[in-house]
């Protein structure tokens, strides 16, 4: 009943969000500029878009080498296409990166390896987006000096500070096992225990994790250039940095795990952030669900991948590459 009811209460909040929204705008200007939108450059936005994935595949397989797990690149984009697919409906990207370690570890039989690498993706990602984040605002200071942007990355830097201090520095993460000693905080004590253990994987593979960050911020630098052209489709003219300074604390936004896909969450965010620099409530929704619609196109095209291979997966056998003892590392 409790997950019953927390999927139904995250659908309920992204309804509600989209209803409410949908009350607040033009309706028909909305349609209007969604209906008239430049073709040639919304299929560069959607272009631009799946870089995106293309560039999330190639950071996941690099981490996958790391921890000697070598595989086919046909195999690492079916896991991935499997969580694109789930991340439509589950709470947030979690809900995918659940699924693509479910798949992978099922056929590797190295559960603790796979898990590491998605939990390392999912944290570089992140800080991709807070360094890009902060990058922008750099740069674009006399642009943002707006309160409520700054005060939301403060935030996502802190919390981003935060956690790399539980799990890579011993005097926070032993700090954080003391506080969380009462019996409910069980399962949080157990889920950091198990995190910091899975990270540490990599500790004495830096250049791996230097060259997945700097995936990470070209990744992430991608849907802000996505977001621009979609709206210069729409006619939209404005200060490219904005969306340098937005998209990142947008997309850290729809990360928490209270609504279905982000959606709703997303779009709210969205119209909030850039009505501060005076873009109307109609554009930016009509940005919003344009960029929900290029996932909902990539997320499909993951389902049909992985549906498309649930008999081959089955059949299919992982064997582990042989590992000469001259060339065996204990970090592994």
């Amino acid at each position: 009943m409790k997950k019953f009811f927390s999927v139904f209460l995250r659908i309920a909040i992204s309804i509600v969000l989209l209803v409410l929204l949908f009350f607040q705008v033009d309706r028909k200007s909305l349609f209007e500029t969604i209906r008239t939108a430049n073709k040639g450059f919304l299929f560069l936005a959607f272009s631009i878009f799946a870089l995106n994935y293309i560039f999330c595949i190639l950071r996941w397989e690099m981490l996958l080498k790391a921890v000697k797990i070598h595989l086919s690149m046909r195999r690492v984009i079916i896991s991935y296409a499997g969580g694109l697919f789930f991340n439509l409906f589950l709470p947030s990207a979690i809900g995918g990166d659940f699924v693509r370690s479910i798949d992978l570890a099922t056929h590797t039989k190295r559960p603790r390896e796979v898990i590491a690498t998605v939990l390392l993706d999912r944290l570089s990602g992140y800080t991709g987006l807070v360094l890009l984040a902060l990058l922008a605002v750099l740069f674009g200071w006399k642009l943002v000096q707006i309160k409520s942007v700054l005060i939301a990355i403060a935030a996502i830097t802190g919390i981003l500070v935060c956690i790399l201090l539980v799990l890579f520095n011993s005097f926070f993460y032993r700090l954080v096992n003391r506080m969380l000693h009462s019996p409910k905080a069980g399962k949080v004590r157990e889920s950091i225990k198990n995190l910091h253990n899975e990270i540490h994987f990599f500790k004495h593979h830096k250049k791996v994790i230097v060259n997945n960050l700097i995936f990470s911020v070209i990744i992430q630098a991608v849907v802000p250039l996505s977001f621009y052209v979609t709206a210069l489709a729409f006619g939209l003219k404005t200060n490219l940095l904005y969306f340098f300074i937005f998209i990142p604390v947008i997309g850290a936004i729809t990360l928490l795990p209270i609504s279905i896909g982000g959606l709703g969450l997303r779009d709210a965010s969205t119209v909030f952030f850039f009505a501060q620099v005076g873009i109307s409530k109609d554009f930016a929704f009509a940005m919003s669900l344009m960029n929900f619609f290029f996932l909902i196109v990539f997320g499909a095209l993951g389902g049909l991948i992985y549906v498309l291979t649930i008999r081959h997966r089955r059949i299919q056998h992982y064997q582990p590459p042989q590992v000469h003892p001259a060339h065996y590392h204990p970090g592994y």
